[in-house]
């Protein structure tokens, strides 16, 4: 009897209050929201000293002094904006800590111009993370420690779903009406299976049924940013094609399109050209993969000529090891560096990976929308792109 009151009590607790949400956007006002908006340009990020979403924001972890170091680079170099990822576990251990956390974060990002994207959940790799501190990197393997949000446990546990409402409009109620934020990304790439990890069996359906409640509780939080959660798996996702459950939900769902394309410029141009027909704005919150084909000298002239937002893989490189490709989970690059980085902008050090991609990333940046310059035509040529092992 107990077992009924508590489940009974979970799915009150998920549902309410959603009847009360605020309706998601119409297309007029996402598009006066975008219009308000400089050409986004940015890439996702966590600095070089955090292997994961817990090592960036952990109180024991927090290096605000390497971020202000870091978003200077980007401010350099005309970005505006990062695409940054919270984590569940975060807020339960400790919410007050968190929220200064975030809110010195803005501090650090509005002095250097730039508005970030927060991610509250992920579905792309380690499905059983932990507080505390995190394993090292594993020699030669890309994104080595990055984990999912919520884990499996937590998906497959769903009397304890209400946490994660607990979660959501905790964060996003936090920060609903401040103007330093672009918006709230609620799920990366809902429908990844990480399938380098076992035990994630029934996962999709899992994560579509919570996504669908994530809208709810976020929309119910009353944001005055936009939500969105990013499609980038499927072929078609022309209105009325042929689009997945998942992706129908994210696009039926979303105040503004989000997308992810690792591909060649004319795929990336294809996939662009799918979307606008949602007549809302379209931002691309992950491209840039040199040895898959998708580089910054390709996919950002298209993305401009289009008033695409753009956001690439990686920024600094450090302890995500994201300059080495997908492939290093079956050969790790032990004994020696891959032929061309795979994703980051910045060595280490602070100096460019290439000076012609910063160049050119600044030259758009400066630009009027919708314009590319003379001088940002793409010029580069790139091997035979790496088979997609995905991911990230």
């Amino acid at each position: 009897m107990k077992l009924i009151f508590a489940t009974a009590a979970a799915f009150i607790a998920l549902t309410a209050g959603s009847a009360d949400a605020r309706a998601r956007w119409t297309e007029a006002q996402a598009n006066a929201w975008y219009a308000r908006q400089p050409w986004l340009v940015g890439s996702n990020y966590a600095p070089a000293t955090a292997i994961n979403q817990l090592e960036m924001w952990q109180a024991e972890t927090w290096d605000p002094k390497r971020i202000d170091y870091e978003l200077g680079l980007a401010q350099g170099i005309g970005m505006n904006t990062m695409r940054v990822f919270l984590h569940d576990q975060l807020w339960t251990q400790d919410p007050e800590g968190f929220k200064r956390r975030i809110a010195e974060f803005l501090t650090i990002a509005q002095r250097h111009g730039i508005k970030p994207l927060f991610v509250l959940f992920d579905s792309c790799w380690d499905p059983n993370p932990k507080l505390g501190p995190q394993h090292p990197p594993i020699p030669g393997v890309h994104n080595s420690g990055w984990v999912q949000s919520p884990g499996m446990a937590g998906l497959r546990d769903r009397a304890g779903w209400p946490k994660y409402k607990a979660y959501v409009q905790g964060v996003i109620g936090a920060f609903k009406d401040d103007d330093r934020i672009l918006g709230w990304d609620l799920w990366n790439e809902p429908d990844n299976g990480a399938d380098q990890y076992k035990g994630q069996e029934g996962k999709e359906p899992l994560v579509r049924a919570m996504l669908a409640q994530v809208f709810d509780w976020a929309r119910d939080a009353d944001p005055g940013q936009p939500l969105t959660s990013g499609v980038w798996l499927g072929d078609d996702w022309t209105p009325g094609g042929k689009s997945s459950p998942m992706e129908k939900l994210q696009l039926a769902q979303s105040d503004v399109v989000t997308f992810h394309d690792y591909n060649w410029p004319e795929t990336f141009e294809r996939r662009i050209r799918q979307l606008l027909p949602y007549n809302r704005p379209v931002i691309c919150t992950e491209y840039m993969a040199r040895g898959n084909g998708s580089t910054f000298d390709g996919s950002l002239p298209i993305g401009k000529r289009y008033d695409v937002g753009m956001m690439n893989w990686g920024f600094v490189d450090g302890r995500t090891q994201t300059r080495l490709p997908w492939d290093s989970w079956q050969k790790p690059y032990v004994l020696s560096e891959p032929t061309i980085w795979f994703h980051e902008v910045f060595r280490n050090d602070g100096t460019p990976y290439r000076a012609s991609e910063t160049d050119l990333i600044r030259r758009l940046a400066a630009a009027p929308k919708g314009v590319v310059p003379a001088t940002a035509t793409a010029t580069a040529t790139m091997p035979e792109p790496a088979r997609r092992s995905r991911r990230r």
